[in-house]
């Protein structure tokens, strides 16, 4: 009986191939999908132990490769299930060139894979630098990586497709290079923009900048964007052209934090009040806390203004924290407020007098 199948089977025929054949090319195909598959669960739970392990850096390379796993499995099963068929010329040139364009995206997708191994390794070595410009270089590493991986694949199938050298396309592509450059001016541009930001350095990773009055962290730079996120959270991207030709101000590259602060108090003040006033507000910020010895406070009588007299008072924090400033400042402004109170110095508020003249109303007899 089972002869008598395995004769049935030989002598049914689709396209000049036996059954038997199309069997085997769906067999191997699903078997080398099932390997894969298979392949992909081993590599992702090695890579977990791995991590457990304190060893990242393999664990994602295993988990780069399990990402293309499943591709390679497909290729070759495709191959070898070709193999069995029997095909006329022209379909075998097509299953062969359709099989080597398989193989060829299954190489430069692994590839692209493992970028992320060295992504990883790269990020990791910047993160235990005190420079922040290898924070900024690691997105165009990366970057530059996988546009170069996919050029070279378009390249070489390219290369399939057409039977032709490498060094043929690439004369084709400089006649075509001139359309290119005019479709992509603005990327051009943004890429020597990206240029120009390296080389002047006027921010870092994580500076806090403000531009075209977006204020905030940078979050990333690559070729053709800077990206800020601001104190309200939004995400701001500026294009490297434009970045390379503003007005930049590093808040995150500040020594310290300069205060100016305008005390007011009322026009019926005696001028030993006033001298009083002074001196409480000098004596408050002698030796004061995130003071330099070159950056000593200020403290003036500068300005009558409209409604009070004006006292000027300058004095400069260090480091830059803010948080640490503001939480300074509030000390300050309660000394202030409950010295001036002691010494019964009223602060003023904006006021205004009136003053209406008593002019007598003179009545003619009609």
């Amino acid at each position: 009986m089972t002869n008598e199948w395995w004769s049935l089977g030989t002598q049914i025929t689709m396209g000049g191939n036996d059954l038997w054949r199309i069997g085997v090319l769906f067999g191997v195909i699903i078997l080398a999908l099932g390997a894969g598959k298979f392949s992909q669960r081993l590599f992702m739970s090695a890579a977990g132990r791995w991590e457990n392990q304190r060893r990242p850096v393999a664990a994602v390379a295993l988990r780069a490769i399990a990402r293309a796993v499943g591709f390679i499995g497909a290729a070759i099963g495709l191959r070898i299930g070709l193999n069995v068929m029997v095909l006329n010329s022209r379909v075998a040139n097509f299953a062969d060139t359709g099989a080597d364009i398989l193989i060829v995206f299954t190489l430069f997708w692994t590839l692209y894979c493992l970028v992320d191994v060295i992504d990883f390794w790269l990020t990791r070595k910047a993160s235990q630098t005190p420079s922040k410009l290898d924070d900024m270089l690691v997105p165009i590493v990366r970057t530059s990586l996988r546009v170069t991986i996919v050029i070279l694949a378009l390249l070489q199938i390219g290369t399939i497709l057409s039977d032709k050298p490498i060094t043929s396309l690439l004369a084709g592509l400089g006649v075509g290079g001139l359309a290119v450059a005019l479709a992509a001016q603005d990327t051009l541009k943004n890429f020597f923009g990206s240029i120009a930001i390296f080389a002047d350095k006027p921010f870092e990773m994580g500076d806090r900048i403000v531009v075209d009055g977006h204020d905030g962290p940078v979050e990333q730079v690559g070729f053709r964007s800077t990206r800020i996120r601001t104190l309200e959270g939004h995400l701001i991207t500026i294009p490297n052209s434009e970045m390379a030709s503003k007005t930049i101000q590093n808040i995150g590259k500040r020594p310290y934090i300069r205060r100016r602060a305008n005390i007011t108090i009322t026009y019926d003040t005696p001028p030993d009040k006033v001298k009083r006033a002074l001196e409480i507000i000098k004596e408050i910020l002698k030796d004061h806390e995130g003071m330099r010895p070159d950056f000593p406070p200020r403290v003036y009588f500068d300005e009558f203004n409209a409604d009070s007299l004006n006292i000027v008072v300058f004095y400069w924090y260090h480091p830059p924290q803010y948080w640490d400033y503001a939480a300074f400042n509030e000390r300050v402004n309660m000394s202030i407020l409950r010295r001036f109170n002691e010494e019964g110095i009223e602060f003023a508020f904006p006021t205004q007098t009136i003053h209406l003249a008593n002019t007598p109303v003179s009545h003619s007899k009609l």
